[in-house]
């Protein structure tokens, strides 16, 4: 199969679909890889390492396009990417759909065949290809929440871990996920004074056998998310429904009656955000100040850590990719897991959140694939 790895438009976005590792184990089953200049570059991986592993480097994304039948990228297609896609091919990504009508407006025009690493399960239910993310943007929400509580950025100026003699900060954790699991380590580590809140008592019992009295856990209530919210110096949202609209959990007079300067992380973002006032930023601009709270709601926050992020995504997906240019379509059939993530086949929506949440009539992936067939 004839395989393309465009770079990545979305601001500040260095990662790659695939790095030159990946590329050489594709080469090797005989398919062709076709990337974009410079595509690896922001990474340090360079076209002459594309090239030793046996890729073609196009000098422009409409080459790749033009030339392949299965895209691989990182991040949903912008606005000047989609026109490039052609009835038939398809597209590997993150997508996101349900949180990005125009976007899935222009899959559904292409006509593309387009699967979203996020929707994809495994044999437990679990998300394989979201979970590399989800570790890396939960560890990252406490990194980068500890730096926006710093006076000069608009913070309170509160040290995560404290010092002898004044209390560390107050880290409120919304979801006991991956996510939440991976920013509890973090703030754990920086001795912080640690909550989590999830509405699963199942989820809320692992969660004291992991951390023991390192971590309160505490039972999910609107009175219990506000009155600790309202206490914490950095709230992150770790809150997922797989392909659907993230909801508001976080309501617009519980940030308002937040701590001046508390900082508010919204890894939510990419499917709409947890919180009332949350709306997306970029790795340009981060954070903005609303109700004296700093959200940072940075819809692609993995790349701020590219190079560990792409090769994370990779040892995801490449298993994947390796069945889709083996067998094409083929291989959603060989594995129901990997048809849960289609999510758009050819004018149709093939995922139900994402058609309920956008108005569109909901074709199953099945009756997609008996169309192919």
């Amino acid at each position: 199969m004839k395989i393309g790895v465009p770079k990545e438009k979305k601001n500040h976005e260095y990662r790659v679909g695939l790095v030159p590792e990946a590329v050489h184990e594709l080469t090797l089953q005989g398919h062709e890889v076709f990337v974009e200049k410079n595509a690896g570059y922001g990474i340090g991986c360079y076209d002459e390492d594309y090239e030793a592993a046996g890729a073609k480097i196009c000098s422009s994304p409409q080459e790749v396009f033009d030339i392949a039948d299965l895209i691989i990228k990182v991040k949903e297609p912008q606005a000047n990417e989609t026109h490039l896609l052609r009835e038939g091919q398809i597209l590997f990504t993150y997508l996101h759909l349900a949180a990005a009508p125009e976007i899935t407006k222009k899959l559904v025009d292409s006509k593309c065949i387009a699967i979203a690493y996020e929707t994809v399960t495994d044999k437990h239910g679990m998300l394989p290809l979201l979970a590399p993310m989800s570790e890396v943007a939960g560890r990252l929400s406490i990194q980068q929440g500890s730096y926006f509580l710093e006076k000069h950025t608009g913070g309170s100026g509160t040290l995560l871990g404290g010092v002898p003699g004044v209390a560390p900060a107050k880290v409120l954790i919304i979801g006991g996920g991956r996510v939440g699991i991976n920013a509890a380590l973090m703030a754990v580590g920086l001795q912080a004074d640690v909550t989590i809140v999830d509405k699963s008592l199942h989820r809320l019992h692992e969660l004291s056998l992991i951390f023991g009295p390192k971590v309160k856990t505490v039972y999910a209530t609107h009175d219990s998310l506000h009155n600790y919210a309202i206490e914490a110096d950095l709230v992150v949202g770790a809150v997922l429904i797989p392909g659907a609209s993230a909801p508001k959990i976080l309501k617009k007079e519980t940030i308002k009656a937040m701590r001046k300067g508390s900082v508010f992380v919204d890894v939510a973002i990419d499917q709409g955000g947890c919180a009332e006032t949350s709306r997306p930023t970029t790795h340009e601009n981060p954070v903005y100040i609303e109700h004296d709270v700093v959200h940072y709601c940075v819809t692609n926050m993995p790349s701020a850590v590219a190079r560990t992020s792409a090769f994370a995504l990779n040892n995801a997906t490449l298993p994947y990719i390796l069945k889709l240019a083996k067998h094409g379509l083929n291989a959603l059939q060989k594995d129901l897991g990997f048809l849960e993530g289609l999510n758009v086949y050819k004018g149709h929506v093939t995922y139900k959140e994402v058609a309920e949440d956008l108005g569109y009539t909901f074709l199953t992936p099945e009756e997609a694939l008996k169309k192919h067939n």
